[in-house]
């Protein structure tokens, strides 16, 4: 007897590719799962809306779900987020979820759209998600929640026993048209309704294949294209002659001993167990917590066997046979923006060095790569895919959406060197309040934008990620600094294709320094953070450390008179405690060969601003001092009493009032760190040694003691 069942509704909810009806989740004779039109969907234990497609059921009350054409689509907009979700799912969930999706069902190859992602904001852009191996769809389930506060997701299910070839084949019915036809069909569809919109694609591994496919076949669709450890490298896998072996081995063998032992060489365990582990946990916390996730991750390598039996693997080994000859053929037509994220510990595929080649052929492509992890690159910590996606600024559209979403789990999935900065500097921040009142903390810088906050760089802008991730955290405003244009298109932006302290910088909210940049940023209400320093502060020479080097033009003071904004001036130290300079500029200069060098690096690669400065603040070169580390002190910051220009629009014509608010300003950030050298003295937690002791028993980093103000 057929009865209606909530639990079907579990994380995602299945429909077929042509999805114009609603449907109602049956459990037929106790076993199979099937899905079947009605007009209401009954569910008596869950009000966790059913997406199914392009629409929403969405709760209707009594127990019943109503379409969403009855109930206007909710067009809010994006807001800051400190926590943007991404580490509440874990591979747990994925296990839970997998399992209940494999059960058969008879069905083909069909669209769902996870329930987690919730319901997608006004005109959002479509992410189309196309599995790897396993085929179950759940690949992106730690990236649910972040996606879909930006996206449409649609996540493609392949179910285990279905045979559905990767292309054509004319022996096939229309069901089994390809994968290829079916993905393509789809893409078409949806461009056809979002005109001035592009489509994601995310493949893993052979939903990699498929992407590409798709976009070779459909060179006029604007497509975005993400390939997770693409498995176009077969040819060059340790997969290649595995098939043979497969098909070699005897009836009798136990059908769970493949599917396990490659188990073992999929992913990275440690950092599967990472995710969801904060970096603000005490350590005590973050080895049990570790502990824990390292436990509950043995039911995903038993459970593998499950979701590929060996009938299916040696089919799906088939199938990324035929997908990688399919789309190597076809490489020459790709034009679509593609950016390829590849582990140097995948231990089926050479995906570094496929990232690299598939650099070489595709004229459009980026490639991002991962050293310590593996082929399960989606399900391991220290890749949070939106934050990816941001980084690397795929179209401009996403671009914009995510002007006003930033993510805090960047700050602790940082590249190791950002994390571990911020873990030894352990800042320590403090503000004036309107009456001159020095307190703990942020409370004296205003809430609403514009802000414009200048002070002074330390070396090397060791004070930047510390700085935006306190603001994150206490008053979740995202500072939006402005930075010397060699960190976005110059030999900077190139170095490297791992992530970096430069990727990390546009992910928070870089631009590049320029007076446009400075005015659109004030013209949104923002709060900006601009070093009138610039460079020359932050590569300084030696004893010049806290030493201004500021132009003689007000021009700050007149953008922020313009928009009425609020000027915080602050002061930041703590660099003397963390290095000391013993090879600056001008040691490099005395070399005859590094001064070629070093000339000629600036002549010909070099991003140059500022050619109407005179004095010091001219002295722009980009290079890097030599230092010796210190045993980490700490960093401080203190915030001064705000300026506030509302009213002030005379300023913009009257440089010599500008000017007089210029050297105010200025003189408030020497104030400010000539108070943080002197009360620095009285803070007991100053020495590394007592910030350890101290957070291992009692607290968080961010809430060490400091000095009383």
């Amino acid at each position: 007897m057929a009865c209606a069942v909530t639990c079907p509704v579990w994380h995602c909810f299945g429909i077929n590719k042509k999805p114009c009806f609603r449907v109602r989740a049956e459990r037929l004779d106790g076993n199979d799962l099937s899905v079947v039109s009605t007009d209401v969907v009954s569910v008596k234990e869950t009000t966790v809306p059913v997406v199914v497609g392009k629409g929403y059921l969405v709760d209707g009350g009594n127990g019943s779900l109503k379409s969403r054409t009855e109930k206007k689509m909710g067009c809010e907009e994006l807001e800051l987020l400190w926590d943007d979700g991404y580490g509440t799912n874990t591979v747990k969930d994925y296990v839970d979820a997998a399992k209940d999706m494999i059960k058969p069902d008879g069905g083909p190859p069909r669209w769902f759209c996870p329930v987690e992602c919730g319901r997608p904001i006004k005109d959002s852009p479509l992410l189309l998600f196309l599995p790897g191996l396993d085929g179950v769809g759940m690949g992106l389930i730690l990236h649910h929640k972040p996606l879909g506060k930006v996206f449409e997701v649609q996540c493609l299910h392949i179910p285990v026993h279905d045979r559905t070839p990767f292309e054509e084949n004319q022996h096939y019915s229309f069901e089994y048209e390809g994968l290829v036809k079916l993905v393509e069909e789809t893409v078409r569809l949806e461009h056809a309704s979002r005109l001035n919109c592009p489509i994601y694609l995310v493949g893993d591994s052979i939903g990699g294949c498929l992407a590409l496919a798709v976009a070779a076949r459909n060179p006029s669709i604007d497509l975005v294209m993400i390939l997770v450890n693409p498995a176009t490298s077969l040819g060059r896998s340790r997969l290649q002659p595995f098939l043979p072996i497969l098909e070699a081995f005897p009836d009798g063998l136990h059908v769970r001993t493949i599917p396990f032992l490659l188990s073992l060489v999929i992913g990275e365990p440690l950092k599967m167990a990472e995710v969801g582990v904060e970096g603000r946990l005490l350590p005590t916390q973050k080895i049990e917590r570790i502990s824990s996730n390292l436990t509950a991750l043995l039911p995903f390598y038993s459970g593998l066997a499950d979701i590929l039996p060996t009938e299916t693997l040696i089919w799906k080994l088939k199938l990324i046979k035929s997908a990688s000859a399919y789309t190597n053929s076809r490489l020459h037509a790709v034009k679509a923006e593609v950016l390829v994220l590849a582990s140097d510990k995948d231990h089926l595929f050479p995906s570094g060095e496929e990232g690299l080649r598939l650099k070489k052929l595709l004229p459009n492509c980026m490639i991002r790569i991962f050293k310590d992890n593996g082929h399960t690159l989606l399900m391991e910590d220290s890749m949070n895919l939106l934050t990816v996606i941001k980084e690397n600024c795929l179209s401009c559209i996403i671009s914009s959406i995510c002007l006003h979403l930033r993510l805090c789990r960047l700050i602790f999935s940082a590249p190791w060197n950002c994390r571990f900065l911020n873990f030894a500097s352990c800042s320590s921040l403090f503000s004036t309040m309107e009456n001159g009142k020095i307190v703990k903390g942020l409370a004296g810088v205003p809430d609403e934008g514009p802000v414009l906050l200048v002070g002074n760089h330390m070396l090397l802008g060791m004070d930047l990620s510390s700085l935006c991730e306190a603001f994150l955290r206490e008053k979740k405003i995202l500072v939006r600094g402005v930075a010397h244009p060699e960190l976005f298109w110059g030999n900077f932006h190139t170095s490297s294709n791992v992530f970096n302290f430069f990727d990390l910088m546009k992910v928070m909210g870089a631009m590049p320094v320029s007076p446009k940049s400075l005015l659109k940023a004030l013209s949104t209400n923002s709060h900006v953070l601009l070093y009138p320093g610039g460079a020359r502060e932050a590569l300084h020479r030696k004893g010049e450390a806290y030493k201004l080097f500021w132009p003689n033009q007000p021009e700050f003071v007149r953008f922020a008179a313009q928009f009425g904004a609020t000027i915080v001036p602050f002061g930041a130290v703590g660099e003397d405690d963390m290095a000391k300079v013993v090879f600056d500029y001008y040691d490099y200069m005395k070399i005859p060969m590094l001064n070629d060098r070093i000339k000629e690096v600036i002549r010909n690669g070099g991003v140059q601003i500022r050619d109407k400065a005179k004095g010091e603040v001219a002295s722009q070169e980009i290079f890097i001092p030599g230092m010796i580390p210190k045993i980490p002190g700490r960093f401080y910051y203190l915030f001064g009493k705000p300026i506030k220009l509302k009213g002030r629009e005379d300023l913009v014509e009257n440089r010599e009032s500008a000017n007089e608010i210029y050297l105010q300003a200025k003189a408030e950030v020497e104030r400010c760190i000539g108070y943080l050298l002197k009360k620095r003295e009285e803070d007991p937690f100053r020495s590394i040694i007592n910030r350890l002791i101290y957070r291992t028993f009692y607290a968080p980093l961010h809430q060490v003691p400091s000095f009383k103000p």
